[in-house]
């Protein structure tokens, strides 16, 4: 039984190598890029809409709607990172109903990949909202003493999103892969709709903490007010 798509390997020459995770990555990012070139081609603003433009208004304003729930007073400047990372791992959770695909978000390496990602926004939109100095000065909030801290909490965040997001899209895989071997009719069929819908929770899981980590990043606390003397 396979534990990770990156044991699929397609072509190897020497160290170099394709493996389902990359060719899977590259696919699902072709299709989204494409996709969404065909959907929005022909917008309009009136009330003659096409059924796809009604739909990708409805997903952008669902996103938008949810970022803004967050804490994130303006939603467009966060749209196209958060809303890239709601898609990508749901439309691999998706494609799982594909005969032959396996989701490059069960590969570790993604997962990692797109945690590094949630890494380097976060500090990112904060020092463009606080700038560099007051940005680095909250890792020293409340006391010095907590820098360090500060920091092990970064690193080990963003290893719990990689390892979240993995663990269930992995073990969803082999759970599906085991009933099929034992049940290859009715009950595999369910659980495979399940696990759909468990990679779209996953989706809205992973990208609404990353959505909350920017939050707290960009969150600019000011100064307590100066008590007034009484007189």
């Amino acid at each position: 039984m396979r534990l990770s798509p990156d044991e699929i390997i397609f072509w190897q020459y020497g160290f170099l190598k394709l493996n389902a995770t990359i060719a899977f990555t590259w696919g699902l990012m072709l299709v989204m890029a494409i996709g969404s070139k065909i959907i929005t081609r022909r917008l309009s603003t009136d009330l003659t809409r096409t059924h796809w433009q009604n739909l990708l208004e409805i997903v952008v304003t669902g996103i938008e709607k949810q970022i803004e729930e967050i804490g994130l007073s303006q939603p467009r400047k966060y749209l196209d990172f958060l809303g890239t990372l709601f898609l990508f791992v749901a439309a691999a959770s998706l494609c799982t109903v594909i005969p032959g695909y396996e989701p490059p978000t069960g590969s570790l390496s993604t997962t990692v990949a797109l945690a590094l990602c949630v890494f380097v926004a976060v500090p990112f939109f904060g020092i463009q909202e606080q700038g560099l100095g007051d940005y680095l000065k909250s890792y020293m909030k409340p006391t010095i003493m907590m820098l360090p801290f500060n920091i092990i909490s970064e690193v080990s965040r963003t290893l719990a999103l990689a390892v979240r997001l993995f663990g269930n899209m992995m073990s969803g895989a082999m759970i599906i892969a085991i009933l099929i071997t034992i049940t290859p009719f009715l009950f595999p069929i369910v659980m495979t709709m399940l696990g759909l819908l468990t990679g779209m929770v996953q989706a809205y899981i992973f990208s609404i903490l990353a959505a909350v980590y920017i939050a707290a990043a960009i969150r600019i606390r000011k100064p307590r007010p100066e008590p007034r003397a009484t007189q």
